[in-house]
């Protein structure tokens, strides 16, 4: 067709590897990666099976549609439930994690209660603003890719390796990202088609992707289901929780391996003591579109699990649901707490926390009291209405390392250069305000690049709620040694000792002296420039790169409170209020702290009550487009209050700091199944999420069929 430029079919792209792990490596998942275009069979509707490059986006789109593809149908593989086999060549159950410590079985034998539920948790993803995207440029000896996120640096040497190239060759650039949520900026098939085109076809090649391709082809998530088992004494203590999960993979294991499996099975103990612990999560593919991370991967729905478990606990043995948390909660005298398990290869270690004084603030911002005689009031009036409440713990600050390279140009200007990733959470004023406080720069003259390959060699970019904890902790590092020459160097040129020197907003002046001599920055910077007197003496330019290194992941945590109201006539359920208590260890931001716990519970909402995708027998996707994916709008997100807490800075890091991005979804699902089991009266009525009206429906005719 005119305007055409190539079609590639999978031999076209043979020789190029599929796409391998970037995380969590299980042994044994080799087999089941995803090439770029399919290969003998389509495993998934939305797999890319041939690729169109054209002149402009409607001619490639006109050409796509006269590609024909001959498919013989197969049985379509779609619950990870039943045994079975994928494909003629390939297995269904592909990993086993397995965790646990204590004796498990002796815990159930000594139970006064034991408590069974069999939970799920639908197949729902982070759903950008911004689609993926990207642009790549070949000269003949290098590749520049534009519209890089979350991973950067992994995805160049990710690509150089598939492509064939030496790692200097490629350099990929970020630019705003509009949204991350763990799905976006990891590499998939059209990033591979679209660098690998621009080297065969010697012309930038771009492409954007539509709502549709990206409901259909970027990762879901979620999508497990639980048989639950929790041994229980008489007082509401729980001595052992012994789960069993299966996790719907989709049709290929992608760049995250098993992350999602193994932080389910390594986190759901949560903040309590739970002396005695077992898991075990089967990783199954179906024939859905692959799965991956999505903000609080394995942690929401080990969070709606384990809560839904303490919920069922309180009503068999008769207690509180706050109080069977106030009796299992690990007290702040057992922190550093240690459980005999391993998350994304890091020992879990707890490192701080305040929990019962989280849960008591929470309550007073709620002022539970009168906020209980309200809801029994309203419910003798006939109004279905209730209080659910969740706590978790989160992880953040994953290593094993962040480098950062902190400037004072001969201006005065201050450049922060780091490996790490902007995906929207503000890490350019978080950075830019470390660097500020600690080197005594105005904030306005501080420029924060990030997301550069050809500026910095390494970085391990934004995914883990790391950003805060490493990036920052390297930038304090990196501004101290700048600092400290600063003063150094002034104090030669003040004649001075260093000792007596102090900086403020960009300035060097003696203590106790702000009207006395001073210098700025930049003379300083001028003062050292490369061939001066004092570069001989001090070593030239103001510049530092340091590296912060850690072995252990830090823990956050929190709590959700929802209220809520349930209409049995539609099914509707209205979220009258929502309050989310966290300690982020010590807030950089205190207000992106906020946004990001604010953001983060919209989605967990959409979660809870609204988002899913569904196949039909044949694997058909039912939701393709956002008439059928129906997310969170102004109508049904409340207003989040947060209450905010410092009570356990970090030992891990000299900031004292935890990550914030996740810890507003984290109890989303939990909180909010809660609180429409209060509603309604009947503990352990939502045994899925999300819960639909036509679930709330059906609840309540079975209570009405139900013989008394």
């Amino acid at each position: 067709m005119t305007g055409v430029a190539a079609v590639w079919v999978p031999g076209d792209v043979a020789d190029i590897p599929v796409i391998d792990f970037r995380m969590t490596k299980v042994s044994g998942l080799g087999p089941y990666r995803q090439p770029i275009l399919a290969r003998e069979f389509v495993r998934y509707v939305g797999e890319p099976l041939a690729v169109v490059f054209a002149e402009d986006p409607y001619l490639a789109e006109d050409a796509a549609d006269v590609v024909f593809v001959d498919i013989d149908p197969l049985l379509a593989a779609l619950d990870p439930t039943l045994d079975g086999t994928f494909h003629p060549d390939l297995k269904s159950e592909v990993a086993v994690i397995e965790k646990g410590y204590g004796d498990v079985d002796a815990a159930f034998a000594d139970a006064d209660h034991v408590v069974e539920l069999d939970l799920a948790v639908g197949r729902h993803t982070g759903v950008p603003m911004e689609t993926r995207g990207s642009i790549a440029v070949w000269d003949g000896t290098s590749l520049r890719i534009y519209g890089a996120a979350k991973v950067p640096h992994y995805n160049r040497q990710a690509l150089s390796r598939m492509l064939d190239l030496q790692l200097p060759q490629v350099h990929l650039h970020e630019g705003h990202v509009g949204g991350g949520f763990g799905i976006r900026g990891e590499l998939y098939p059209e990033d591979v088609l679209v660098a690998a085109a621009a080297m065969r076809l010697g012309r930038p090649v771009k492409w954007v992707e539509d709502r549709r391709e990206h409901l259909l082809a970027a990762n879901h998530s979620r999508d497990q289901r639980h048989r639950v088992r929790a041994a229980v004494r008489s007082d509401g203590f729980v001595l052992a929780i012994d789960d069993e999960f299966w996790l719907d993979q989709g049709a290929y294991v992608r760049t995250h391996a098993a992350t999602v499996p193994d932080l389910t099975a390594a986190m759901l103990p949560g903040p309590y003591l739970l002396p005695a612990y077992r898991a075990r999560g089967h990783v199954v593919l179906t024939n859905k579109t692959p799965a991956g991370t999505y903000r609080a991967p394995g942690r929401y729905e080990g969070t709606f699990v384990r809560e839904r478990v303490f919920d069922r606990v309180a009503a068999d043995v008769g207690v509180s649901p706050i109080d069977v948390r106030r009796i299992n909660l690990i007290p702040a005298s057992e922190m550093p707490f240690t459980r005999d398990l391993v998350a994304l290869g890091t020992e879990v270690q707890l490192d701080s926390g305040r929990y019962h004084d989280l849960l008591e603030q929470l309550l007073a911002h709620l002022a539970i009291d009168g906020l209980d005689q309200e809801l029994r009031r309203r419910r003798a009036g006939g109004e279905l209405v209730g209080l659910g409440v969740a706590f978790f713990v989160e992880k953040s600050g994953l290593g094993p390392y962040d480098g950062v390279t902190v400037t004072v140009d001969e201006g005065g200007a201050v450049e922060v250069v780091t490996g790490a990733a902007s995906v929207g959470q503000g890490m350019e004023t978080v950075v830019a305000q470390i660097c500020a406080d600690e080197l005594g720069a105005p904030i306005g003259s501080i420029t924060v690049v990030h997301g550069q390959t050809d500026r910095i060699s390494h970085g391990m970019g934004a995914f883990a709620s790391r950003v805060t904890v490493m990036t920052g902790s390297a930038t304090l590092l990196s501004a101290q040694t700048v600092r400290r020459k600063l003063l150094n160097v002034a104090s030669t040129l003040l004649e001075a000792d260093a000792g007596d020197l102090e900086i403020n907003d960009g300035r060097v002046t003696v203590r106790g002296s702000p009207a006395g001599p001073s210098i700025s920055f930049a003379e300083v910077a001028v003062a050292v420039a490369p061939g001066t007197p004092g570069a001989g003496t001090h070593g030239p330019g103001l510049t530092a790169t340091e590296w912060f290194t850690s072995d252990h992941m830090s823990y956050p945590y929190g709590v959700h409170a929802a209220v809520v109201q349930v209409d049995v006539d539609t099914g509707h359920t209205v979220i009258e209020r929502y309050v989310i208590g966290y300690d982020v260890g010590r807030a950089v931001n205190p207000q992106l702290v906020d946004g990001q716990l604010v953001g983060a519970a919209a989605q967990g909402i959409g979660g809870a009550l609204l988002e899913e995708f569904r196949y039909d027998d044949q694997g058909q996707p039912q939701a393709a487009s956002f008439m059928d994916y129906l997310m969170p709008t102004a109508a049904e997100m409340p207003p989040v209050e947060t209450v905010i807490t410092e009570d356990a800075p970090s030992p891990l890091n000299p900031l004292g700091v935890k990550g914030a991005g996740e810890g507003g979804i984290t109890a989303a699902g939990a909180a909010i199944a809660s609180a429409i089991d209060a509603a309604l009266g009947r503990p352990g009525t939502v045994d899925r999420i999300p819960f639909t009206p036509d679930h709330i429906r059906a609840a309540v005719r079975a209570d009405h069929d139900r013989p008394e």
